[in-house]
C-alpha cells in the first residue's frame, strides 16, 4: 500500500466517524436543526394565549391632551435662537 492510499484511507475513515458522532448523542429530535417542537406543540394547544389586559379596548386618556401631542408632531415648534456672541478686542479698561 502506497504512502498516498494509507493517507486517503485514514481521511475517508475520518469523516465517516465523524458522521456517527451525532448519533452516539441522545437527542428528542430527527435532526439537530428540528427546532423546539414540544414548545410549540404546548403553545398551540392553549385555549387563550393571550394576555388578559389585552381584551381592554377603553383608552384612558385626555382627548385634548392627545391632539396636542398629535399637532406638535405634525408641525414642531421652532428651534430656541443661537447664543449671541461677543468678542471683546483690545483693553476696554
Amino acid at each position: 500500500m502506497s504512502r498516498n492510499s494509507a493517507l486517503i484511507v485514514i481521511l475517508c475513515a475520518g469523516a465517516l466517524s465523524g458522521c456517527a458522532a451525532d448519533y452516539l448523542n441522545h437527542y428528542d429530535t430527527v435532526t439537530l436543526a428540528a427546532g423546539d417542537t414540544q414548545k410549540f406543540n404546548s403553545l398551540a394547544q392553549t385555549v387563550d394565549p393571550f394576555n388578559p389586559a389585552s381584551k381592554n379596548t377603553r383608552i384612558e386618556d385626555n382627548g385634548v391632551r392627545a391632539a396636542g401631542v398629535a399637532q406638535r408632531y405634525k408641525i414642531p415648534p421652532p428651534p430656541p435662537p443661537a447664543p449671541t456672541i461677543t468678542v471683546n478686542v483690545g483693553n476696554t479698561n
